[in-house]
């Protein structure tokens, strides 16, 4: 009886910790991040206030894009890949961020996002996604992609209020 309370107990334990081992990371089905060595192309994507300077991007299945984001705005933009209903998720996410002081306007906040004084719900959250990008006022950045199949999608800015004011763009994948 004890050894088979003990063993039950041992495949608990190594059941959780086998859950903590494989963190998948999340898994898009258009595409995964890139090393900018991979890319067959470079788009200059330049951002200003509330705006992209391009509306619609064009991209082939199977092609690595660097994108080089170039902030000329006065405000923290983001440049984000996904369909409408991803971007609507992220977009609470990012409220959520701007709501506990984690994202101002200009940057990020000066709170850490690890802190035990922090809401439960927002502990360790951070700004991370591989097909997103935080670009600073005056900074440049960059995210590399490889499109993995024909598919329409967005690229925006998810900072609260920034979408709605018409800060995205369409991306076509084609075969």
């Amino acid at each position: 009886m004890l050894m088979g309370k003990r063993l039950i107990l041992a495949a608990c334990a190594l059941a959780f910790s086998a859950s903590s081992w494989a963190s998948p990371g999340r898994h898009f089905d258009f595409g995964q991040p890139a090393p900018a060595a991979k890319a067959s192309r470079t788009i200059d994507v330049v951002m200003g206030d509330m705006t992209f300077d391009q509306r619609t991007l064009d991209v082939k299945a199977g092609e690595t894009v660097r994108f080089v984001l170039i902030n000329k705005g006065q405000l923290l933009h983001e440049f984000n890949l996904g369909d409408a209903a991803m971007h609507a998720e992220h977009q609470q996410e990012m409220l959520k961020m701007q709501q506990s002081g984690q994202l101002m306007p200009t940057g990020m906040g000066h709170g850490s996002m690890y802190h035990g004084s922090m809401d439960h719900d927002m502990a360790g959250m951070n700004h991370d996604d591989p097909n997103s990008v935080l670009v600073e006022p005056g900074k440049t950045a960059e995210l590399t992609w490889t499109f993995s199949k024909a598919t329409r999608l967005e690229f925006a800015c998810n900072i609260p209020g920034h979408y709605q004011a018409g800060m995205k763009g369409d991306l076509t994948v084609r075969q």
